[in-house]
């Protein structure tokens, strides 16, 4: 018999999570600010690469007044390889919102959480449960793939509707405020979500805390579940990207690079020269002439893909030493730096390291 969904089950999971919770860097305390980048980051990426970005930029921003008179190159290097850089933007944004609006103190209530640049639904209830043991759900993938599977719910759960729903259903569900269990249930749910009740193949059902309250466990539906509407196919965008170096970048030499546009995809990140469409040898060798870069051949050439949320960049890839540190005459100026100038002070985005 499937037992009606009540505080057992939130004993259940937050039980679960004192045992079992894996040991992370932003779990060592539950200040604000911790909790916030990390969540930030953790959007769209797995945990384990996350880590390492947490560490390095808690080392190099370790509070709110750094983050906030940081410069925005130093903010996008530190998040280089994160993807989705209007996420680091929107954390610089929302620092110096505190610093101004709220004298620096990370905001308590939820309403002005959700006021900061940045921060949705989601994130806002995962930092007032965690760091404010406030009854605030928090409704990430997770826990839509868990509480679709207890209620053997088919809707879909990329409507709005049905998050909402589920935050609602969560909100009984929490433990009282003061305990300190509040945030014990939200990364609990994630947590078991990640590791238990999994988005890729079969969930583990034997191990779970809340086997007795899943209706889809009982019904043998766990894998039908959750419904997600289908994705519209992506765009495809052919690119030819040059990799133009005066010698060799081991001595000294220096490499082509030039910063995008304010607005669209990467805005105001680095990228190696590139041009729309895929051009052949002999074109890319006259578009490097174009940009007076003198180029000596061609040495070598590479094909790589990368996905974008709605836009694929089919990318073909010309190498060549030039002569000449030409410039363009239409955009950003080239800027030729050296490898230890890329490594340190260039935020390039990973559609372009490909060709590194």
């Amino acid at each position: 018999m499937i037992k009606a969904l009540d505080r057992g089950f939130t004993g259940a999971v937050t039980g679960w999570y004192t045992e079992n919770r894996r040991d992370l860097p932003w779990r060592k305390d539950r200040q604000p600010y911790h909790i916030w980048i990390s969540e930030i980051m953790l959007q769209q990426t797995r945990v384990e690469a996350v880590r390492e970005y947490y560490l390095r930029w808690m080392e190099a921003l370790p509070d709110i007044p750094s983050l906030a008179e940081a410069d925005e190159e130093q903010v996008l290097k530190l998040w280089q390889g994160l993807g989705y850089y209007s996420r680091a933007r929107n954390l610089q944004v929302a620092a110096r919102e505190i610093m101004e609006q709220h004298g620096g103190v990370f905001p308590t209530e939820f309403d002005k959480i959700r006021a900061l640049k940045g921060i949705g639904d989601y994130t806002a209830g995962a930092i007032a449960s965690i760091a404010f043991d406030q009854r605030m759900p928090a409704v990430d993938g997770n826990v839509l793939r868990i509480m679709s599977r207890i209620h053997a719910d088919y809707s879909d759960i990329k409507a709005a509707a049905t998050k909402k729903k589920v935050a609602a259903q969560l909100a009984e569900l929490y433990p009282e405020e003061g305990k300190g269990l509040c945030g014990d249930f939200t990364q609990g749910l994630i947590e078991l979500g990640a590791m238990v009740c999994v988005p890729n193949g079969k969930p583990q059902c034997e191990i779970c805390p809340a086997a007795e309250f899943c209706r889809a466990r009982a019904e043998g539906v766990q894998m039908e579940l959750p419904v997600k509407a289908e994705k519209k196919a992506r765009r495809i965008e052919e690119r030819t990207v040059f990799i133009l170096t005066n010698g060799s970048l081991e001595e000294g030499g220096r490499m082509a690079v030039r910063k995008r546009p304010a607005e669209g995809l990467l805005a105001n990140l680095a990228e190696l020269p590139n041009v729309l469409g895929e051009l052949t040898p002999d074109q890319a060798l006259q578009r490097a002439w174009v940009w007076g870069c003198s180029p000596a051949g061609l040495t070598r050439s590479s094909k790589f893909k990368h996905i974008f949320s709605h836009v694929e960049w089919h990318m073909t890839g010309y190498y060549s030493t030039c002569s000449d540190c030409g410039t363009p005459d239409e955009g950003e100026p080239f800027r030729w730096v050296t490898a230890e100038e890329m490594e340190a002070e260039v935020p390039l985005p990973s559609a372009f390291q490909y060709f590194l």
